[in-house]
């Protein structure tokens, strides 16, 4: 039985690990591409680094799939553009959230005394900030706009 278990777990955690993109696995996935490049744009790629002229595969090989992609299209032609994005909690500070009720016997009267205090919650708010736009022109990239702080 303990070897079932041991297998679901095994299981579990292959399925888990499988759907997560890495670095080592983009670059498998897009190997022949990556072979191609000189060591430089190698290792700008394994740092996250993008530059204007670079294929949607370097893009994606350095920084995964986009959370955000739009198309625009115009007179002159159709740009897309890949949008990365941010997450984090913010903390917005504590709230008064109800009272927590107790009660206590009262050793002398042996009388029951509910006693109510105050419970505070610490508040939190997902926040979203934009990280990273990349625009493409016929695949190569043609601008990038990145927030600096």
């Amino acid at each position: 039985m303990l070897n079932l278990h041991r297998l679901l777990a095994l299981a579990c955690l292959t399925v888990l690990c499988s759907g997560c993109s890495t670095i080592n696995s983009r670059i498998e996935e897009k190997s022949s591409a990556f072979a191609a490049l000189d060591p430089a744009i190698q290792n700008n790629l394994r740092l996250g680094r993008v530059a204007v002229g670079y294929s949607t595969d370097l893009v994606y090989i350095a920084l995964g799939t986009p959370d955000e992609r739009l198309t625009k299209t115009t007179k002159i032609g159709t740009t897309e553009t890949w949008i990365y994005n941010s997450y984090r909690q913010e903390y917005l500070g504590t709230a008064h959230s109800g009272y927590r009720s107790y009660i206590v016997i009262d050793p002398k009267t042996r009388q029951s005394v509910v006693f109510y205090e105050p419970v505070y919650s610490s508040i939190y708010r997902d926040r979203v900030d934009e990280r990273i736009r990349i625009s493409f022109k016929a695949g190569q990239v043609e601008s990038i706009e990145q927030v600096k702080r």
